[in-house]
């Protein structure tokens, strides 16, 4: 007796059956993507995502002024710190308009940004492990200082907020960042304020400031009141001042305590160091300019 597996008899009679039917590509319906529109001088532009799957606008998904890392990392669903790539890429900005296909999920999402990038882009990537920093924030030994959230106020008739006031410091050199809820950072100081904010979100802005992953084990599993003001030393102490200008030590030189001091001295947590290996997603190609729309 002659016995035939199924896939040579696929084989044999040319693979016209559904066996050997391919999963469809997850893509877009149309896509276009252009560069950004340079900014006035002075003037204050958008940078953001909004729109597709799990939104209020599924169909749609709209970035503007957005530079290539902001599209790479929620196709391959990493941190900002996982990503290594050429420096051009944090610097070009592109305007994206895309339509998703109906019914499509957000665990398909990301799939369809990779295949996006790669037929516009040609971005070609790989994985590799590294070993970098980490960190884990715990309670101090004096517990926390923060309150848990209070009820928030409502907003204005229409969902208004008041416009942020003329960026002023206080008496501790901290910008204020008035009636609004957010961050900002100017002269080497960085402020943030969110009336609800789980320490999830925390360690999440945490990674980002550090550029390295930061695992909550406070404990601690309500909102809270986060208020944290902190001296960054980016590069920016001792640089010379701009041509003609004559700007306050400050300016320049900022002092302050450091991040890791001001979680402490202001709310109470600290934070713990060890190196350990990291998977990063490493940028092997990408074309400077998209294929035509």
């Amino acid at each position: 007796m002659i016995r035939t597996s199924v896939s040579s008899l696929m084989l044999l009679l040319g693979c016209n059956s559904a066996y050997c039917q391919s999963t469809p590509k997850l893509e877009f319906e149309a896509a276009s993507i252009k560069p950004s529109s340079p900014p006035a001088v002075g003037g204050v532009f958008r940078v953001g995502c909004s729109g597709g799957p799990g939104t209020n606008d599924p169909g749609l998904f709209v970035c503007e002024n957005t530079s290539l890392p902001n599209l790479v990392i929620p196709a391959y669903r990493i941190a900002l710190y996982q990503l290594s790539a050429p420096n051009w890429m944090m610097d070009t900005r592109f305007d994206v308009r895309v339509v998703v296909p109906e019914g499509a999920t957000k665990q398909q999402f990301p799939t369809m940004l990779q295949n996006l990038l790669a037929d516009r882009f040609n971005l070609a990537v790989h994985h590799q492990s590294r070993e970098i920093q980490q960190y884990e924030l715990r309670v101090a030994k004096n517990g926390p200082k923060f309150k848990e959230a209070a009820p928030l106020v409502q907003k204005e008739a229409g969902g208004a907020l008041n416009p942020l006031p003329s960026l002023k410091l206080d008496a501790n050199g901290c910008p204020v960042l008035g009636p609004r809820e957010g961050g900002v950072f100017t002269r080497g100081r960085v402020h943030i304020h969110f009336p609800e904010m789980t320490m999830e979100m925390l360690t999440g802005e945490l990674s980002r400031q550090l550029r390295g992953p930061v695992t909550d084990l406070t404990g601690l599993p309500g909102k809270y009141d986060i208020d944290l003001c902190w001296s960054r030393d980016d590069g920016s102490r001792g640089v010379a001042p701009p041509p003609g200008g004559e700007p306050a030590p400050t300016d320049y030189a900022p002092s302050g305590p450091t991040l890791m001091q001001a979680l402490q001295e202001q709310l109470g947590l600290r934070l713990e160091s060890k190196k350990g290996p990291v998977d990063f997603l490493v940028v092997d190609h990408a074309e400077k300019l998209p294929t035509e729309n």
